[in-house]
């Protein structure tokens, strides 16, 4: 499972970086002219902010597996995946459609976060204990 994320934080890094870039050349001058544009672009740069993120903090749990940690780095790794996918993604579709009842999925993706992060916590705690 170590491998699934570390091959998973690779590809969310990559994504996270060219949707980055996107929004920062691509996409601003395509909202400049719509009335909520800053809005929209707010919206996309903090769902890239929390994609590079959490494609960090999935290399985290990889790290917490090959450790031996067990059952709880594997749910901070695909917390972590879920969060992705609901908070940025939800944010990613809203600046593109615009439909901001989108951002009622956000929350969900944050909850995983912070579940993953939870989790990360706990890991740690076992790291030294010998209790995986």
């Amino acid at each position: 499972m170590s491998r699934v994320f570390v091959i998973l934080s690779g590809l969310l890094g990559f994504t996270a970086v060219a949707l980055g870039a996107f929004g920062a050349h691509g996409l601003q001058s395509r909202l400049q002219s719509l009335p909520d544009g800053a809005k929209r672009l707010e919206w996309w740069n903090t769902a890239a902010h929390y994609h590079l993120t959490h494609a960090l903090a999935l290399a985290l749990a990889a790290w917490l597996l090959h450790r031996g940690v067990g059952a709880v780095a594997n749910v901070a790794g695909w917390s972590f995946v879920g969060g992705v996918v609901l908070f940025s993604g939800s944010l990613y579709l809203m600046t593109v459609t615009g439909q901001t009842r989108l951002g009622a999925i956000t929350p969900f993706g944050g909850l995983l976060f912070l579940l993953g992060w939870g989790a990360v916590a706990v890991a740690g705690f076992r790291l030294g204990s010998g209790d995986h």
